[in-house]
């Protein structure tokens, strides 16, 4: 994938996989029908306002998929919940501030059924497409459930960049959630990054198990920059006498840690829960433009 203009070029490759997983799910439709439905998924990937869920979004996922497929029952289905995963995508204030973090998976999950339907896809098949995009509303998996972990292993993935890369993700997230004050998005992250240091695992799949250390080292070096960050932001307003965004001034306790006396600070919960994936792009670019460039400015 290539930046042209301001814009990202979708890969050549990228529909025609999109034929394949549907044809080996099962769809019945002629293949420019397939490619047709295909079309219209690029054309949300590549909406306005996706910073950081965009096409190379997907495109990454696709490929993290295909890193972890050795342990999938039903490969083809985990690529079309990838595919379809944040089909329907809102940064909005709503949005963000009732924790969908921009990907509305219920509503995605429920497109996927209607278009592998009407493509032919079992109605069973169609289903767990579905049930599978669902599941990325949490990130919550039974280890048994290997196509589910493989799903939210490979959309948790960027977690584990290499740290430039990391520091780009974090800066496309920003992009995203511009329209937030930054006190209101300092205080989600910082909520975020504590919820995921404290799971027990963030990856599930044996091999996406290999991505826990460094996924744990950025994200642990990301809260220490953000308390930091956050201290200041209470020092001001302690010093102006001016009220946190969650009503009250902040005591020093709640920018601890859990476990250390402090508390989870309250407040809007941002986007950014189903933090997306690393690993370039596969080569190749097409004749569609399609996904918007990063801006200058360090939004989410």
């Amino acid at each position: 994938m290539r930046l042209v203009m301001g814009v990202y070029d979708a890969p050549q490759w990228l529909l025609s996989a999109f034929v394949r997983s549907a044809l080996g799910a099962g769809a019945t439709a002629p293949p420019e029908e397939i490619k047709t439905a295909g079309v219209a998924l690029v054309d949300r990937w590549s909406s306005k306002g996706r910073d950081f869920h965009n096409l190379k979004h997907l495109v990454d996922v696709l490929a993290r998929v295909d890193e972890l497929a050795a342990e999938t029952h039903e490969p083809d289905l985990v690529r079309l919940a990838a595919w379809y995963h944040g089909a329907i995508f809102d940064s909005a204030d709503a949005a963000a501030y009732a924790n969908r973090g921009g990907e509305d998976e219920l509503a995605s999950a429920r497109l996927a059924l209607e278009e592998l339907t009407a493509l032919g896809v079992s109605e069973k098949r169609a289903r767990r497409v579905h049930d599978l995009v669902v599941a990325l509303r949490r990130h919550t998996t039974d280890a048994s459930d290997f196509d589910c972990a493989v799903l939210c292993d490979a959309d948790l993935a960027m977690l584990a960049a290499e740290p430039q890369r990391y520091k780009s993700y974090l800066h496309d997230i920003r992009a995203e959630y511009a329209h937030l004050p930054v006190e209101h998005y300092v205080r989600a992250r910082v909520n975020i990054v504590r919820k995921l240091l404290g799971r027990t695992s963030l990856f599930v799949s044996p091999l996406g198990a290999a991505w826990e250390e460094a996924a744990r080292q950025n994200l642990g070096a990301e809260l220490q920059r953000l308390e930091k960050e956050l201290a200041k932001i209470d020092a001001a307003n302690a010093e102006s006498g001016t009220a946190s965004s969650d009503g009250h001034a902040p005591a020093a306790a709640e920018v601890g840690a859990p476990g250390e006396g402090g508390t989870t600070p309250s407040g809007p919960t941002a986007p950014g829960t189903g933090a997306p994936v690393a690993g370039d792009s596969a080569p190749g670019a097409g004749v569609r433009t399609s996904v918007a460039a990063q801006p200058p400015t360090a939004r989410r």
